[in-house]
């Protein structure tokens, strides 16, 4: 349906961007903004900030063609981070540019002085951050006796950042009479007490359908090894090959970290965090923007308000804390009616944290493993074929300079040099174990083979065909195994502070080995899994530098490898027949205790040592004899 009338100035604003129809927020907020306030809750990237602007325009215009001169502001937005209000400044500034509109940002981390002279030379809306504002009021900067219209945008995202004072006092300083628009993508309990306290029967406006996921955002789930995360961000890098990509991590050191590590690959990267400067992160988005990065590595804070062109990739390198954070990140993608796709890495190790994360969400998540190296040049093969710069036409010169190269070299050869260049503009993919993935457990077999997992667990060994230690798999020239289940020779025993306890699984146990130690899978014999920790083998040809590779692992910080002993069939206990006599439930005696030494001495060591008196089992019922001690 074409937008509804509106006023006529911001009519031509929305026709000269060819806006043609509403969006769901738009249109409800259109149908109810005649007055009042507005309670609002929508997905990011649903057209909020034209539905609120629209909202205001025929409080803050009337009838007027346009605004009066500046004076003190008669609208404020009031936004969590720098970059959301500085978007919502740049959106209310062509929408209401044929009106005349003067707007000021007031964000943390630019000149306050610039800022405090924007105010005092007159502006009609002010967009700004809490923290910025409330410094501006503080300091009478900021007069908002004239204010029509306050919106808070993403409140709750600003009550989850600690803004809740900052916006009390800003909210106490604005007239009584004044329209109030909040907007969030959920109406939690701390919301709603907000919008009680400062609006006026609010309009209530719910655009966000709880049965049903975003319909543009495509939920794939990825399950690695926990030391193949970075690996699984190259190769999804290169599978998809997004003109914009957001790579969402957990600290700033691991995003310091993996954009090292994509750098150090080829990817043209840049990363957001906290920590930078406002010119870096300008820099940053402005890169991202005009296509001279392809990705954007960040923390949740920094990315709070991001609003990239073609940004059709996200990778969540490190899970969310909650699913609010999983459909907060994943929004940053299938905008404005694109599509978009959101990937969830997940080590083996939270496989249950992810599943559960996804199924609140609501998100119908496939499956799958990371790609391979060949599915990745199986795509560039593809993507090359489809290039238009083998179907557009060619100019004389080009023409010319073809035939110079066809003259010494057949067309094979050209086409051969075309592929090569093609391939050295793109980072190598990862080599990655191709392992089976699933949304759920495996159902549990009747009978499967057998992994000795050593009898002191107490558990049984028949454990199904995913406990199997992978060492011959791939070993093309895997012989006949010793008694300790390495090739060619005795072999050495570790072990690994890692169990049953932590899910430990070969698939994710041999790659931290083989990266720990500086060894191959070929160098890791039979793998023994118990409660607590496992133990494992190493061929003696690898030892010496097995043993080196792992202390220089554990001095940095890794999980430390120590030797172990070979797990051997556990002795059953040396028992000794029962006094004669004796009740059943009494302890066995393995032979006479040592009388105790004169003078309060400690008897002689020959075993362990017994904590008090010794227990004499239950009382004897009336008229049995007692059982020996």
């Amino acid at each position: 349906m074409p937008f509804p009338a509106t006023h006529p100035a911001l009519a031509r604003a929305l026709e000269a961007q060819g806006y043609r129809e509403p969006t769901p927020v738009q249109a409800a907020v259109l149908e109810a903004a005649a007055g009042g306030d507005l309670l609002v809750s929508a997905q990011t990237g649903s057209g909020k900030t034209v539905a609120f602007g629209l909202a205001a325009a025929t409080t803050l215009l009337g009838d007027a063609d346009g605004f009066d001169r500046a004076g003190a502001p008669l609208a404020l937005v009031i936004a969590p981070t720098r970059e959301l209000a500085q978007q919502v400044a740049r959106e209310l500034g062509w929408l209401y540019a044929p009106a005349g509109a003067r707007i000021a940002t007031c964000v943390g981390g630019m000149d306050a002085r610039a800022e405090q002279r924007v105010l005092s030379a007159g502006c009609h809306i002010v967009v700004g951050t809490p923290g910025r504002l409330r410094d501006h009021l503080e300091r009478g900067n900021l007069d908002l006796g004239s204010l029509r219209v306050v919106v808070l945008d993403e409140a709750d995202e600003m009550l989850d950042m600690g803004f809740r004072e900052d916006l009390e006092e800003i909210l106490d300083s604005t007239p009584p009479e004044r329209r109030t628009f909040m907007f969030s993508a959920t109406i939690a309990r701390e919301i709603a007490a907000l919008a009680k306290r400062y609006q006026r029967d609010a309009h209530r406006i719910d655009t966000i359908r709880r049965d049903e996921a975003h319909g543009d955002i495509e939920y794939r789930a990825v399950r690695v090894a926990p030391n193949e995360i970075e690996n699984a961000v190259v190769n999804l890098l290169r599978y998809f090959e997004s003109p914009g990509a957001l790579i969402f991590c957990a600290t700033r050191e691991r995003v310091r970290h993996l954009y090292g590590s994509l750098r150090e690959r080829g990817f043209s990267v840049v990363q957001l965090s906290g920590e930078l400067s406002q010119k870096e992160r300008t820099d940053a988005l402005q890169a991202l923007r005009n296509g001279h990065a392809r990705a954007c590595i960040c923390t949740d804070v920094a990315a709070r308000g991001l609003d990239l062109p073609d940004l059709g990739l996200v990778i969540h390198a490190d899970l969310p804390a909650n699913t609010a954070g999983l459909l907060h990140r994943s929004g940053r993608t299938g905008r404005a009616g694109k599509k978009g796709v959101s990937v969830v890495i997940v080590p083996h190790t939270k496989r249950r944290v992810a599943e559960r994360l996804i199924q609140v969400a609501g998100v119908g998540a496939e499956w799958s493993g990371a790609p391979l190296p060949e599915e990745i040049r199986a795509k560039d093969q593809a993507r090359l074929l489809d290039d238009p710069l083998l179907n557009e036409p060619a100019s004389e010169e080009d023409l010319e300079l073809a035939r110079r190269i066809l003259a010494d070299r057949t067309p094979e050869a050209v086409a051969a040099a075309l592929i090569r260049l093609h391939r050295a503009r793109l980072p190598e993919p990862e080599d990655m174990f191709d392992l089976p993935v699933q949304s759920e457990r495996p159902p549990r077999q009747e009978r499967g083979p057998r992994i000795d997992r050593g009898p002191a667990d107490g558990l049984s060994a028949n454990r199904g065909p995913t406990d199997r230690a992978p060492t011959d798999r791939g070993r093309p020239d895997a012989g006949p195994r010793d008694e300790y289940g390495v090739a060619g020779g005795q072999a050495t025993w570790f072990r690994l502070p890692v169990g049953r306890s932590k899910n430990a699984d070969p698939k994710w146990l041999v790659p931290l080995i083989c990266r720990l130690g500086h060894v191959t899978k070929k160098d890791i014999g039979l793998i023994k899994i118990h409660d607590h920790e496992t133990k494992f083998e190493i061929s003696p040809d690898v030892e010496a530098r097995f043993r080196i590779a792992i202390k220089a692992a554990a001095d940095a910080g890794e999980i430390r490898i120590n030797p172990g002993s070979a797990p051997g069939p556990q002795a059953p206990r040396p028992s000794s027949p029962r006094p004669a006599g004796a009740r059943a439930d009494s302890p066995r005696t393995d032979g006479p205790r040592p009388p105790r030494p004169a003078g309060g001495a400690p008897r002689p060591t020959g075993g362990p040592p017994r904590a008090g008196p010794p227990f004499k089992g239950p009382p004897a019922k009336k008229g049995a004899r007692k059982a020996n001690g």
